[in-house]
């Protein structure tokens, strides 16, 4: 199974990996590029849309149409339809943190050889602006645009370019994304079931309105001290983590310096904090550190009634992984979380907005959660109920890295356990996988193994009904921006320096299988445990805990704003 398995994701073709179908046959366009420039898109988009541009051109060596164009008001979308290698199939990617800018880069594919063979059409949106500039959130429009409507009408406009330029549609649509991606995936497949008949939600940032407020702002006023200055930084991770490391290591049965199921650990950062008054803190945390990495681990609660505020928090082993999120090189650095949650907390996630609004206004009580609940149905893509993308035949493929700094897996966890919950456990399992992934950050990146191949997995499961179970996992000194947010201007008062070398210890590189959730995979004890053949199915385990909080119902069905 596993040598099978990987086989598969390091890129053999369709033909090689199934017998069960045929491989699609190459299409070939039957008008000029030049062409598309010229065609109406303003039923799709509206007055004011158009094809801004159609060129002839290459794309990692693929002879490809490059069209670039504008959905009204200003969505912008670029699509690269392959002039001799289109083989019938249109995959569309998602973008990370607000957006604004357009990648065409497709991750969780590695070695996908359909990908690298030019065999899809791709396309990708800005979400309806450009930068991380945050003016656009006074425009209901255009937060419409970036909460949902940006991904549907640019699928509907490349579908439409594919049929005139091939002279017939797509046989199969995929989208894929990771972080604000992950969400864009998972409100395609709630909101438009139609869209696309496999669709990859990585490391989801689904619950936007709680995630971009109440967790990053936490975490960025949790190390930020009465001057402004950074309380914890990132010189003292290495400390921290592998204290953590060397107390959880084992619980999931094997010591390879990667936690697999964090919900076993019960690690007490009292047990590396310095003693009052002492002088050398070089292998301790100060009190005020210790007090930081607490409250990261448990995040906001009301301070009256002790609710927590939060699905997750980052979960034990991910410290490492802190570094330029909510911990900075320099305590005169600025973090990362700010950037992220000033924003869209004083912008877009409540209906009080305040655009000036600083860390010191950050209020953390229930009230303030509720307060969410406003623009949950427009930015939130939580709704458990899929029915809709079920009956249509889509697939739904989410994954999460055990070590996110970003978001928490708790979150998407809650939405998979909810879904259960609404649609009942034989349905999910007939649609939808979930992998967590031990060691990897946030969409990319981390010590473990982060080299996924899901889109090969998933056009096996649409095209061929064969449903994934082992993926491998496997590591490489390549990296992925695929997701990774970015906050570096426009309004964000954000700069990302370069990241310090912390001088940790690279683990082995390894391959190593995972397997849907609540399934683990287990070492045989035969071996080196860095090679995949020596691991195997092992049984259900609980991976990572989900606590009771007073916005569990978001993950419950309701109904979308329009």
């Amino acid at each position: 199974m596993v040598v099978l398995v990987l086989s598969i994701c390091i890129g053999l073709s369709i033909t090689e990996r199934s017998q069960a179908k045929s491989a699609l046959p190459v299409v070939k366009p039957i008008v000029a590029c030049a062409n598309l420039a010229n065609e109406d898109i303003t039923a799709i988009g509206g007055e004011g849309s158009k094809i801004t541009k159609a060129v002839e051109t290459t794309s990692d060596g693929i002879p490809v149409c490059s069209v670039e164009g504008i959905l009204a008001p200003a969505i912008g979308f670029k699509a690269l339809l392959p002039l001799q290698t289109w083989t019938q199939r249109y995959l569309q990617v998602g973008c990370g943190g607000l957006c604004g800018t357009i990648s065409l880069r497709s991750g969780a594919s590695a070695g996908c050889s359909l990908l690298t063979n030019g065999e899809f059409v791709m396309a990708a949106t800005d979400m309806g602006h450009s930068g991380n500039d945050i003016d656009w959130a006074s425009d209901p429009q255009k937060q419409a645009d970036f909460a949902y409507r940006a991904q549907h009408v640019t699928a509907q406009a490349v579908k439409a370019l594919i049929s005139i330029f091939y002279g017939q549609p797509q046989a199969f649509s995929y989208f894929n994304g990771c972080s604000d991606g992950g969400r864009e995936a998972l409100m395609e497949a709630e909101r438009f079931p139609g869209d696309f008949d496999g669709v990859i939600a990585g490391a989801p940032a689904m619950l936007f309105t709680v995630q971009n407020t109440l967790y990053h702002g936490w975490q960025a006023v949790s190390n930020t001290d009465a001057e402004g200055k950074v309380i914890l930084t990132s010189k003292r991770l290495p400390l921290l983590h592998s204290a953590v490391v060397a107390a959880c290591d084992e619980t999931d049965g094997l010591k390879d310096g990667l936690i697999a199921q964090p919900a076993l650990c019960a690690f007490d950062v009292a047990s590396i904090t310095c003693k009052q008054g002492a002088k050398d803190t070089a292998s301790c945390l100060t009190a005020d550190e210790a007090a930081v990495v607490r409250k990261f681990y448990d995040g906001p609660h009301d301070p009256n009634t002790g609710a927590a505020l939060t699905a997750g928090q980052p979960l034990y082993g991910s410290e490492l992984e802190w570094q330029g999120v909510y911990v900075a090189d320099s305590e005169d650095d600025d973090l990362m979380s700010t950037g992220a949650a000033l924003p869209v907390w004083g912008n877009l996630a409540f209906e009080d907005t305040n655009p000036d609004i600083q860390l010191s206004d950050l209020r953390f009580t229930e009230e303030r959660l509720e307060a969410l609940r406003a623009k949950h149905p427009l930015f939130d893509a939580t709704n458990a109920d899929l029915n809709g993308f079920e009956k249509a035949g889509g697939k739904l493929i989410m994954w999460h890295g055990l070590t996110d700094p970003h978001i928490s897996p708790a979150n998407t966890l809650s939405l998979h356990e909810a879904m259960i919950a609404t649609m009942g456990a034989d349905a999910v399992h007939g649609f939808e996988r979930l992998y967590l992934l031990p060691g990897v950050g946030h969409c990319s990146g981390g010590q473990g193994p982060s080299n996924i191949d899901l889109l090969s997995a998933m056009v096996e499961w649409v095209e061929s009904g064969v449903a994934p179970e082992a993926v491998m996992t496997y590591t490489t000194s390549e990296t992925s921006s695929f997701g990774q947010p970015d906050f570096d201007d426009g309004g964000t008062k954000f700069h990302r320096p370069e990241k310090l070398d912390l001088g940790i210890a690279k683990l082995p590189d390894m391959t190593r299988p995972v397997y849907p959730y609540p399934f683990t995979a287990r070492y045989t004890g035969e071996g080196n445990y860095t090679d995949a053949s020596n691991w195997e199915k092992g049984k259900k385990a609980v991976v990572v805990k989900l606590r009771k909080w007073p916005g569990s119902d978001l993950f419950e069905p309701y109904r979308f704003a329009q």
